[in-house]
């Protein structure tokens, strides 16, 4: 079944413009994450965190 442009409702045409918006906004937060020095370094101290064991369960961070 093909759909056309001419068979979307307003709602149909406003569910896809702000999927459209958020999927910009992700690009362009990972852009500039991506671009910033001190959120590499801050990527890079988690994953040696990580490899070194140096991690809480959410069991002790939520205390539950």
């Amino acid at each position: 079944m093909e759909t056309k442009v001419k068979d979307l409702t307003v709602v149909d045409l406003h569910l896809i413009s702000d999927a459209f918006k958020d999927a910009r906004d992700d690009v362009i937060e990972d852009v500039l994450a991506l671009t910033s020095n001190n959120h590499l370094k801050s990527i890079e101290e988690a994953r040696n965190d990580y490899k070194e064991g140096n991690v809480k369960s959410l069991e002790e961070i939520f205390n539950v």
